[in-house]
């Protein structure tokens, strides 16, 4: 089975995205936090609706600078290669959203931006046209731009791997494709040279709390067998340093089609998720605040 069947078959993600951005002449003069959006409570809504959740095409993995003047995200459009899309701050405005291009044509596609806890680098995914070669790469902040992206120089890229985040120590968590399963490296001098799995039963697309406290993934439901959508779950760091059993995040977030992909934003007020709840079996980006979370963390 070539690459593409996996992932469309287990993950559901790697489908084809577009370059597609607002409207240059309707583009509203947005400021404030969150692209000046209304922020949820314990009810996820639409992230952006019409500037990065658009009718049509999937949304998945939005990442945000420490100081939440820029985000970063990744969009797909059935047919072609999913591409990376940043907007920040100038003079109090967010600015028109744009393609990033970060491996400049080396590689055909981009996605699942993720940017580090310190907002010096930038850690995606890139794969070839043929949606082989998928890989972690990496940009480092230059300035006020970004360096020429460079594939992740550690064993990890052996394999076939996309999803990756960090903790705020450095530690990498990622997911392996063909084994369906969340793998982390930890920084030991300034390289990430040792492979462990997770050590969790299932679940991929992990998301690393910066404390390593809990780390989100998603599966399929698990509590019903009938069904085939895809739900979040979070593990909770146990005091022997093991992981707890996975929490089901609920039906407030988890509904009867697919939810994937989910981050936590700089600031850890809030969820992030793709949900497949568009005609058409398209994605869009969902927001919730963190303490659906939070009442789930175990009482010590």
């Amino acid at each position: 089975m070539n690459l593409r069947s996996v992932v469309i078959s287990l993950f559901i993600l790697i489908l084809p995205l577009s370059n597609v951005a607002y409207g240059q002449n309707k583009e509203p003069k947005l400021e404030g936090k969150y692209l000046g959006q209304t922020p949820p409570s314990l009810t996820p809504q639409v992230f952006a609706p019409g500037l990065i959740s658009i009718q049509g095409r999937y949304e998945m993995g939005v990442s945000f600078t420490p100081n939440l003047e820029e985000v970063y995200f990744s969009s797909q459009k059935e047919g072609d290669v999913a591409s990376i899309h940043f907007s920040q701050i100038t003079n109090g405005v967010w600015q028109p959203i744009k393609k990033a291009n970060f491996t400049q044509g080396q590689k055909a596609g981009e996605m699942e931006p993720f940017v580090t806890q310190d907002g010096k680098h930038i850690y995606f995914t890139a794969y070839n046209k043929d949606f082989t070669d998928t890989k972690i790469w990496v940009v480092n902040r230059e300035n006020n731009g970004w360096s020429t992206a460079k594939k992740l120089k550690s064993p990890i890229n052996n394999e076939e791997v996309f999803n990756s985040t960090l903790a705020s120590n450095g530690d990498l968590y990622y997911t392996d494709i063909f084994k369906s399963q969340t793998f982390y490296s930890p920084l030991k001098n300034g390289q990430y040279a040792e492979i462990f799995p997770a050590d969790i039963p299932f679940g991929i697309h992990g998301f690393i709390s910066p404390d390593q406290s809990y780390l989100l993934v998603d599966n399929r439901n698990i509590e019903e067998k009938s069904r085939k959508d895809r739900d979040l779950y979070v593990y909770f760091k146990q005091k022997d340093g093991s992981w707890s059993k996975p929490i089901n995040l609920g039906e407030s977030i988890n509904s009867k089609v697919s939810e994937t992909v989910p981050t936590v934003s700089p600031d850890g007020q809030y969820l992030f998720f793709s949900r497949f709840d568009e005609k058409g079996d398209f994605s869009n980006i969902y927001w919730v605040s963190t303490d659906v979370i939070e009442k789930l963390r175990p009482k010590v």
